[in-house]
């Protein structure tokens, strides 16, 4: 297994390329802010994802990463609301972005709490 096989990788992989898509009719003004800030947390969560795989063998750089990933995906939920405000997205995008975004947090509590079924010694 790789960990482009993880549920939660392929989930977060795919609400970051969504969340760059969207982030492409922000205004310019808003490049070195919230249209960076949200790309770069949402591509976090996935890569952090990919690194605790990496690091599996030892739990607790296993559960560190993980923990770093939900916290991006925190994060991201956080520039989403932002966006939300700013009218940059629609409610139903929003609502749909953060139902994905809570998906992938509940993977990666499930990972954290039992990394033993992913190789964790």
């Amino acid at each position: 297994m790789q960990f482009q096989d993880l549920l939660a990788y392929k989930k977060a992989f795919a609400l970051a390329m969504r969340i760059f898509q969207v982030s492409k009719s922000f205004p310019k003004e808003e490049k070195y802010s919230l249209t960076d800030q949200i790309r770069r947390s949402s591509r976090s969560t996935s890569a952090n994802i990919a690194e605790a795989y990496r690091k599996r063998r030892f739990p607790k750089h296993f559960i560190s990463k993980l923990t770093d990933s939900d916290a991006e995906n925190s994060e991201t939920q956080t520039w989403l609301e932002f966006a939300l405000k700013c009218e940059y997205i629609d409610q139903g995008t929003f609502d749909e972005f953060k139902s994905d975004s809570e998906e992938v947090g509940k993977l990666l509590n499930y990972m954290i709490n039992n990394p033993t079924k992913f190789g964790s010694e």
